[in-house]
């Protein structure tokens, strides 16, 4: 079915609204810095932040390969987008009434709660987000949603920085648990209003949804990856430059072992996470009719290696290793700008869906890889993983050089 320009523009402010609100809410539950240090601070260690980093950047990718043959049988997907997003505003109320409550709680059971409530954030993500990208691909004209993401990536960056400096000072202001607390409701209650932005689309029927049990969508998989040259490189780029977005707690953990990990330093690496996103979001706006996606690789492969390079460097200059943060958070907005991007470039309407689960099914070595440095970093130290990112970001090169991109946004 064909989508109107009317509807297009209605979809294209839903779609707005949502990422708007989404962007306030980001900096309550980052997964990069709030997170790692709530699970830090209730006493966690270097294993238990790796299986956390692996369900949240990783494990709840690889259901999207279960997610999307359930979903591509149906040609309308709005419903599962909202009981996904309510998923995850309810587990982020929970975590927060589990704060509150947590005086009365021993040390492991906050951590098991913590394990089980951010699963079913997680879970619930990847189960909306296969809708949502195909509803984002059929529901907008392709030359708007080129424009959404550059206008949704400047707005939504203003919205971030703004939260975080709420952020910043909530966390320092109130002592723990109550700041995490307080931290999770906001972030629940911004996430519900984001969803009211999907309540207003208009959805478009998908043409001949293919019906597929699990095991026909595996079979599925290679097939399609040898059909598509592009699809292979862009597994093995998300598979080797993604290596660095699970990464970026573990700076978290190495911080609390050379430093202090107060709420003053949580509070500014978090102000500075969100500048450098705000950073290159500007940047992208900017440029985004004279550049492709394959330019913003090679730049976040260049940073994304640099990155534990530096923080083995100013191991022993606090002050200095705050600045890291910024670099983290450029490389972050420029992965998921080309990762979100690049997906939509070499679907099509009919075969988005399956895309999306084999692009969660794709992430296995980007799963894995936490696992393991949170059991190197027990056992061993952090130098040799902190090496062992930066080698392989840059391995991803020889990817991306291979992947053929449209010449511009």
């Amino acid at each position: 079915m064909q989508i109107s320009e009317k509807r297009s523009k209605i979809n294209f402010r839903s779609f707005l609204w949502h990422a708007v609100f989404l962007a306030f809410a980001s900096n309550f539950m980052d997964v990069d810095t709030i997170i790692p240090s709530m699970l830090v601070k209730a006493g966690g260690n270097p294993v238990h932040l790796g299986f956390l980093t692996a369900i949240m950047l990783g494990g709840s990718s690889i259901f999207q390969l279960i997610f999307a043959p359930i979903l591509s049988k149906n040609s309308l997907k709005l419903k599962y987008l909202l009981v996904g997003i309510n998923l995850r505003v309810m587990a982020l109320l929970l975590m927060s009434a589990m704060f509150f409550f947590s005086k009365s709680l021993e040390g492991d059971t906050i951590i098991l709660f913590i394990f089980i409530l951010i699963s079913i954030f997680s879970l619930s993500g990847s189960y909306s987000n296969v809708s949502y990208i195909d509803i984002l691909g059929k529901s907008v004209k392709e030359e708007s949603r080129k424009h959404f993401f550059s206008i949704k990536e400047i707005i939504a960056s203003i919205g971030a920085f703004l939260s975080a400096i709420v952020a910043r000072d909530l966390i320092k202001r109130f002592d723990y648990p109550e700041n995490y607390s307080l931290l999770f409701f906001i972030a629940g209650i911004l996430l519900l209003i984001a969803s009211l932005g999907f309540w207003n689309l208009k959805e478009v029927h998908s043409v001949n949804p293919v019906k597929r049990s699990l095991s026909e969508f595996f079979k599925l998989i290679p097939s399609e990856i040898r059909k598509n040259q592009n699809l292979k490189y862009y597994l093995l780029i998300i598979n080797t430059l993604g290596l660095g977005i699970g990464f970026m707690p573990f700076l978290i953990l190495f911080a609390k072992d050379n430093f202090d990990l107060s709420y003053q330093f949580i509070g500014n690496i978090l102000l500075f996470r969100i500048t450098g996103t705000l950073l290159s979001s500007f940047i992208f706006y900017r440029l985004s009719k004279s550049i492709n996606y394959k330019t913003l690789l090679i730049v976040a492969i260049i940073i994304g290696s640099i990155i534990p390079v530096l923080a083995l460097l100013l191991s022993d200059n606090q002050f200095y290793y705050q600045f890291i943060f910024i670099l983290s958070g450029i490389f972050v907005s420029l992965f998921k700008i080309s990762n979100s991007g690049i997906l939509l470039d070499i679907s099509t309407n009919e075969n988005r869906t399956v895309y999306a689960g084999i692009s969660g099914a794709g992430k296995i070595f980007s799963t894995i890889f936490p696992l393991l440095a949170g059991l190197l970093i027990y056992y061993i130290n952090f130098k040799i993983v902190f090496i062992i990112v930066s080698v392989i970001i840059l391995l991803s090169y020889f990817f991306v050089i291979k992947l053929n991109c449209k010449k511009s946004f």
